[in-house]
């Protein structure tokens, strides 16, 4: 079952070896990216699987080793493990040795940069604490409110013409209107902020200019949160008692921004086209046997908006699902072979009505904070779109639809629809209700939590260090400022960190219950 990594990156194979075939590389080892992966990823991992199990090797782009772990146990072993494999990026061996260029297709994802994602143990939770308390102040009614006026409002720009492209005219927008709005910059949405954030995560000649525009605009408003604190996520970041710097604070937002962006754009494609081409899933929908949440969840098992992320690196050697893996290594996180793992699905035409066991949003320590966000923006964004176009049919064939694929994800191209022109609706004139819910008292944050002991690398960060993807930068790897172990050195006592308090259970039940009850 176990395939070394015995080839050095880069190596070409004779003309004779069929590993010449564009999916295979040296090694014998199948690529992650390519044709097949980005045409077929269900068939690719439905080969890994046959001839190395639950966790496979694989080929980065350039030939970089790492592993895919295709299992869904071994996935949450994976995420739920920190102190066997990290998220700080600096631990990869093939950066150290030089093995990855820093000019590298794949840096501006893996680039160790100064958020949450990049953290574990008490620093992790310092950041992670400031993101999740912040967005437990969303007024979750409030959002909703805003998602349907903003629905309507993109619905209004093409209901006249009959005919729309519901990636480009609606699922590629209604996120960023959105996630301004939650931010607090609603004037800084506009075409410009949209086309930049498709543009930055796909490695494109004016990815560089892109991202910059967007820590630009990220950047102004940080300033002006600074100065004018308002009922918003960035005033809430800002102010929050885990004293981020301003580069903090901008790089959360541009994470937490690109990432939901991300996501719930390819989520809301994804739930569309399932409506439009399977007739047993219409049927159902239009019928009311099923609801657009049960419709939206069985899409994160079924086209979850992430295949896989990037990455997690092992502290030590260990083993993992039969596999020798060694310190430094890179682990992906298969987030859509993990759905589709035997053990847990063993028929894929099956329901998953109600069940949440998929790992569509990850898990562990670093499971998406803001899914809950990212579910109501497709839960209310496509009833609004069918509410008004009910009649909503495929523009074209189904096998004339273009997908675009990256080792993270897959992107529906374009989902051309056509129905009966309608009037544009009028949009309720009132102002829009207020984001945050009703402030919580100050000391309802507390640093009391026990210290969690995860090996880290040994390194210095500079305090107000500049990140690699700062506007006018190329986003490259930054190099520790000593080497970093192997393994990790040993655990050492860190001081208190911090921990959220959450509502007391009562609480939380009669929150649930209200939901339930409002149709929420």
């Amino acid at each position: 079952m176990t395939t070394p990594f015995h080839h050095e990156p880069g190596a070409v194979p004779p003309p004779q070896c069929p590993a010449h075939n564009l999916d295979i590389g040296p090694g014998g080892l199948r690529r992650l990216h390519g044709p097949e992966a980005e045409n077929n990823p269900a068939g690719l991992y439905d080969k890994l699987r046959a001839e190395h199990g639950t966790v496979a090797p694989v080929l980065l782009h350039g030939d970089v080793p790492a592993w895919l772990v295709l299992g869904h146990s071994e996935n949450l072993h994976l995420t739920r493990t920190p102190s066997q494999f990290s998220r700080d990026s600096r631990r990869w061996r093939a950066l150290q040795d030089g093995s990855v260029a820093p000019d590298h297709p794949l840096a501006p994802i893996f680039t160790w940069q100064p958020v949450c994602v990049f953290a574990d143990g008490a620093k992790h939770e310092r950041q992670r604490g400031a993101v999740t308390d912040s967005m437990e102040r969303i007024d979750t009614r409030g959002v909703r409110r805003h998602i349907n006026r903003f629905s309507n409002r993109l619905v209004n720009d093409f209901c006249e013409k009959g005919t729309a492209d519901l990636v480009s005219q609606f699922a590629e927008h209604l996120p960023m209107m959105v996630m301004c709005a939650i931010f607090g910059m609603p004037e800084e949405y506009d075409e410009r902020l949209v086309q930049a954030a498709r543009d930055m995560t796909r490695g494109t000649e004016t990815a560089v200019a892109s991202n910059a525009h967007i820590v630009a605009v990220l950047t102004r408003l940080v300033e002006r949160r600074r100065a004018e604190p308002a009922h918003d996520f960035a005033s809430w970041l800002v102010e929050h008692p885990a004293t981020m710097t301003d580069i903090e604070v901008v790089e959360h937002l541009r994470l937490i921004l690109i990432a939901a962006y991300e996501s719930t754009a390819n989520l809301i494609a994804n739930v569309l086209r399932m409506v439009l081409i399977d007739p047993r899933f219409r049927a159902r929908l239009s019928g009311g046997h099923m609801t657009v949440p049960e419709a939206v969840e069985q899409t994160l098992w079924d086209e979850p908006p992430f295949t896989a992320v990037f990455g997690r690196w092992a502290v030590g050697d260990t083993e993992l699902g039969g596999q020798q893996i060694k310190a430094g290594d890179a682990l992906l996180v298969g987030i859509a072979p993990a759905n589709t793992d035997p053990t847990v699905r063993p028929d894929l035409g099956a329901d998953m009505g109600g069940n949440r066991a998929h790992l569509a949003f990850s898990g562990g320590p670093h499971e998406c904070p803001g899914q809950d966000i990212g579910r109501a923006i497709a839960d209310v964004g496509v009833d609004a779109l069918l509410m008004r176009l009910p009649d909503l049919e495929l523009g074209v064939g189904e096998s004339e639809l273009r997908w675009v694929g990256n080792i993270m994800s897959r992107h529906l191209v374009e989902l051309p629809v056509k129905f009966a022109p309608s009037p544009q609706q009028k949009l309720d004139a009132d102002p829009l209700s207020v984001m945050a819910r009703t402030p919580r008292p100050a000391d309802a944050w507390e640093i009391s939590s026990p210290a969690r002991t995860v090996p880290e690398p040994r390194h210095e960060e500079a305090a107000g260090a500049q990140p690699a993807h700062a506007p006018g930068t190329v986003p490259l790897p930054t190099p520790p400022a000593e080497p970093v172990p192997a393994a990790g050195p040993a655990p050492a006592p860190v001081a208190t960190i911090p921990r959220q308090r959450r509502p007391a259970a009562p609480a939380r039940l009669w929150q649930a219950v209200t939901r339930w009850w409002n149709g929420y």
